[in-house]
């Protein structure tokens, strides 16, 4: 019995990068922000870019909180979006190229978000990594950590609860 040859990993890297990609672009404050996000396997690990127009008090200086807050939901929104279209993209039931051109899924839509801001955040590259907590068919829940130098010391957390996309909602062009 012959086998079908696996698909080579080029190919597989670059279909979950676009995928990623269109998902991370389709939301413009990501970029205003300057929030990228670094993929390995299904995990995301978010980077907020440092750039001066980020501090909020120049005295100290340190990152303005509503900065650090909008890093922690993009981060838990872009994961919990992940998380769900992964398998989708995978099984081939969305399309890379179609997410490229506008075609997605729609993002969750935040139902609350509480902060926790464990430190002022330097004038420096941010990290952070989410882990969703719950994911059913209408709500979820997920839990943010951000960090600078050292992922032990964190400069805040979040959790935060989504209203989820009911299937066959697509996003606008």
């Amino acid at each position: 019995m012959n086998r079908p040859r696996p698909e080579p990993i080029q190919q597989v890297k670059k279909r979950r990068d676009d995928a990623l990609t269109a998902l991370v672009q389709s939301v413009p404050y990501i970029q205003f922000l300057g929030v990228t996000f670094d993929r390995r396997g299904d995990e995301l690990t978010a980077q907020l870019n440092y750039y001066e127009n980020l501090i909020g008090n120049p005295l100290l200086p340190a990152l303005h909180g509503g900065a650090t807050a909008a890093f922690l939901e993009i981060t838990a929104m872009v994961t919990l979006n992940w998380s769900v279209l992964w398998q989708r993209i995978e099984n081939g039931e969305l399309d890379a190229q179609d997410m490229a051109q506008g075609n997605l899924p729609r993002h969750p839509k935040t139902i609350d978000f509480s902060v926790d801001y464990l430190r002022s955040g330097l004038p420096r590259d941010a990290y952070a990594r989410a882990r969703v907590w719950r994911s059913g068919r209408r709500y979820a829940s997920v839990h943010v950590e951000a960090w600078q130098d050292n992922k032990e010391r964190l400069l805040a957390q979040a959790t935060g609860h989504f209203l989820m996309p009911q299937s066959g909602d697509v996003g606008h062009k």
